[in-house]
């Protein structure tokens, strides 16, 4: 089942995180702001990935001294859109 979300993230520079799951496969992410080059790059990687796997992958990603970073920012959204 096809399903679009929206997250909005905190501690980074991107304001948005468009999602567009397939079942439990990310068809694709877009990211509204940021660092465009490093976004883009971790959408297409992201993309014809499940959720679980990319989850896995980018949780707990940090930014400098930042907490969070845009790929750990990504991990929350598409649990939040998993479990929507």
């Amino acid at each position: 089942m096809r399903k679009e979300y929206s997250y909005t993230p905190t501690g980074v520079c991107s304001r948005r995180i468009n999602i567009v799951l397939n079942d439990d496969v990310i068809e694709s992410v877009e990211f509204v702001g940021g660092c465009s080059g490093n976004t883009q790059g971790v959408a297409k990687l992201a993309a014809g990935r499940s959720v679980d796997e990319v989850v896995e992958i980018l949780a707990g990603t940090r930014c400098g001294g930042r907490p969070t970073s845009c790929p750990d920012q990504l991990a929350r959204a598409l649990l939040n859109a998993k479990n929507a």
